[in-house]
């Protein structure tokens, strides 16, 4: 059984009906399962089984709701974090400080004093400036700071342009032709222990391709700062692998990443990082929302449903497909357009899209939706921020409430000259 099922002709997720979240909490909600969280973190701890010396750090962007962190924390999880907000999340959720790897190429000075004071385990440096910083602010505080120095291989990961982050003219990591170069330069500050290098190339990578031959570059750059003396015991190889969002995708296996690693990385003689984030979380959720209306269109009718692009931005940002399905399916189909209520063009979910025939008050769900889903929800358009639920067997628990336009316009303050 998988945990979003149809029992009796309506969609549950693992022994919870979503028509009774929807009654209950109302919509739009995301609903997860803690059962396929876990089995996800378990299927790629275990494909890793051959790598001797490894740390995992669940990717806190994808999914940062601090229920989730805790059960992943249970599965042996650290925190791959991108700023300090999400450090404090990490550490409330009771992730080990020295299981925290602190990303991200605009970390500000307040936010690297910060994490060296909680005593995380890695600093990820992106530039030289940032790496100076960091040492004087260790230094200044009588420790010293655990670091290694992010590269950038150039390696085209073949993913959405919005998501790449191994090619020379991305934001990220330093070019790979100078980093022994900054690295001995940075080596030599008090207060910094650069232990190692890092790359990311991407998100949803499908082939393995790109990412071996990131990693066979990175060898190479550790063979030659060994050469010169440097002392490597960390390699951080990112994450980014692919999950299925329609029925024909085909993403690579995680035992299938897990034999290339073994296979590329063997003799390396250090502990690799690992930091997984939308392989663990996308499949692990649905958005819940409510069928508001179905308008008449010109070709084909518009599905006009109570969630929008506030509560799911993908489809927006990236055109991003995510399955749309009947809570109740009558077994009709139709071609319709799917939309939410924001007074935008671009708050559209589908196109020309056969689904399962809708009509007002029907619940539906996006499926995939456990990554990248609530954690980047606005409130555009003076909606509530949606909440969140996570099901556990046949219990549930809103982690996340809903916060009404009301709560948010009482933070608001109009000044006494208006």
């Amino acid at each position: 059984m998988t945990q979003f099922h149809y029992y009796n002709g309506s969609l549950w997720c693992e022994g919870v009906p979503l028509s009774r979240i929807a009654d209950e909490v109302g919509s739009p909600v995301y609903v997860y399962s803690a059962a396929a969280f876990r089995d996800h973190a378990r299927t790629f701890r275990d494909a890793l089984s051959g790598v001797p010396r490894k740390h995992l750090a669940y990717a806190i962007k994808a999914n940062p709701n601090i229920a989730v962190l805790r059960l992943l924390a249970a599965e042996g999880y650290g925190a791959d974090v991108v700023s300090g907000g999400e450090m404090a999340r990490a550490l409330a959720a009771g992730m080990p400080a020295a299981d925290i790897v602190f990303s991200g190429v605009g970390k500000t000075p307040a936010e690297l004093t910060r994490g060296l004071d909680a005593g995380i385990g890695q600093f990820n440096i992106e530039l030289e400036e940032e790496g100076v910083v960091l040492a004087r602010l260790a230094a200044a505080r009588g420790v010293t700071a655990r670091a290694v120095l992010r590269v950038n291989p150039d390696v085209d990961a073949g993913t959405h342009a919005k998501i790449s982050t191994g090619r020379k003219e991305n934001k990220f990591g330093v070019p790979i032709d100078q980093a022994a170069a900054m690295f001995a330069r940075l080596s030599a500050l008090p207060g910094l222990d650069l232990q190692g290098v890092a790359i990311h190339i991407g998100s949803q990578l499908f082939d393995l391709a790109p990412l071996e031959a990131a990693y066979l570059r990175v060898k190479a750059l550790v063979d030659e700062l060994r050469s010169a003396g440097h002392r490597i015991t960390r390699v951080d190889l990112g994450g980014g692998l692919g999950v299925a969002y329609k029925a024909d995708d085909r993403p690579t296996p995680p035992a299938d990443y897990g034999a290339m690693v073994e296979r590329v990385t063997r003799g390396w003689d250090v502990e690799l990082m690992f930091e997984p984030g939308r392989v663990i979380a996308a499949n692990a959720g649905v958005l819940l929302t409510r069928v508001i209306w179905v308008k008449p269109g010109v070709v084909n009718p518009y599905v006009i449903v109570d969630a929008a692009m506030n509560d799911l931005a993908r489809p927006a940002l990236y055109d991003a497909w995510h399955d749309f399905a009947a809570v109740q399916p009558s077994g009709e189909r139709m071609t319709a357009n799917i939309a939410g209520p924001v007074c935008e063009t671009g708050d559209t979910f589908a196109m020309a899209r056969e689904i399962d025939r809708v009509a007002s008050g029907d619940l539906a769900v996006f499926h995939s939706a456990g990554a990248y889903g609530a954690t980047m929800a606005s409130t555009y358009n003076s909606r509530a921020l949606v909440p969140e639920v996570l099901v556990d067997g046949d219990r549930y628990a809103v982690v996340a409430d809903r916060i009404a336009a009301e709560t948010i316009l009482a933070a608001e303050r109009v000044p006494e000259w208006l």
